[in-house]
């Protein structure tokens, strides 16, 4: 069967940033309803497999932002699996402007099947669900592998604090992606203000914090009332672009439940493309840097 369409809709007023684009937590609830339509098709979903059926658990997925969405914009998500290894699937997910049919972000995600016991499930079971939606997938030519983060915390810090919401857990309890993602997001504001990349400094220079690119790992999970605190680290420095890794955890145990790297770049607002780091934020910057070894 292919590529299943797993989500159409508009981007919200209320859904667009400060820069005047589709918030990246929004787009994650929305791979979250895709992929959970997607293994709903598969058999996989939480309502069909019961206690004795494989339990099919996302850990983690490479994100690449190639267009804006804004407000008013249509979109829809085609979803689809690419690989098959052992107990793992890859899950492909595309989402297109709906107005001019261009693709605007690609998710890949690598995700794990198990029986109730959590042993791997039965090759059989997985492949007579997955083969219906399998899809020739590939990277883009010339794409990097993620760089190995750095070992300790040394240079990273206290950039988001607070507690999960009631109103942010899923149909099972667990924080969803939107919410990790809101709390990342607050955490790269001050992280990017340490070195001046304040709002005051945006708003009147007209320059904003576009995201190309998120690497996000789910080692973990957090529920209703668990304390959250975010501790962030500048990894990379360039001429008009940044990469900063963020670690959420859970504030009382230490138990980190989600990692991200995202790299984005220094954005004219009015020309809506990346411009140089001002040399007086960029020497600020560059002593922040964290080493990766």
């Amino acid at each position: 069967m292919g590529w299943l369409e797993t989500h159409r809709g508009t981007v919200c007023r209320w859904e667009v940033d400060h820069v005047d684009h589709f918030t990246v937590a929004y787009y994650f609830a929305r791979f979250q309803e895709a992929t959970a339509t997607l293994l709903a098709a598969l058999g996989l979903d939480p309502a069909a497999r019961g206690r004795s059926a494989p339990a099919c658990r996302v850990e983690g997925c490479h994100v690449r932002y190639l267009r804006e969405l804004r407000a008013g914009d249509l979109l829809h998500i085609r979803s689809g699996v690419s690989a098959l290894d052992g107990p793992s699937l890859t899950l492909v997910h595309e989402v297109y402007d709906s107005g001019d049919g261009a693709c605007c972000t690609t998710v890949v995600q690598r995700a794990r099947l198990a029986g109730p016991d959590g042993a791997p499930a039965p090759d059989d079971e997985r492949r007579r669900a997955a083969e219906r939606y399998r899809v020739d997938w590939e990277p883009p030519a010339g794409e990097r592998p993620a760089a190995p983060p750095p070992r300790g915390d040394e240079g990273f810090v206290d950039a988001a604090r607070d507690v999960v919401k009631p109103g942010e857990v899923d149909a099972e309890g667990h924080a969803t992606w939107a919410a990790y993602i809101h709390r990342f997001s607050a955490a790269n504001g001050q992280a990017i203000a340490a070195f001046g990349m304040t709002p005051a400094y945006m708003r009147a220079e007209r320059r904003g914090f576009s995201t190309f690119e998120f690497r996000l790992e789910l080692p973990g999970a957090l529920a209703a009332g668990d304390p959250v605190l975010v501790r962030s680290g500048l990894v990379h420095l360039g001429t008009s672009s940044l990469r900063l890794l963020h670690r959420l955890a859970n504030a009382r145990t230490g138990q980190v439940a989600a990692t991200l790297e995202q790299a984005g770049v220094h954005l004219d607002l009015d020309a809506r493309r990346p411009v140089a780091l001002p040399d007086a934020l960029r020497d600020r910057a560059r002593a922040l840097v964290v080493p990766r070894s």
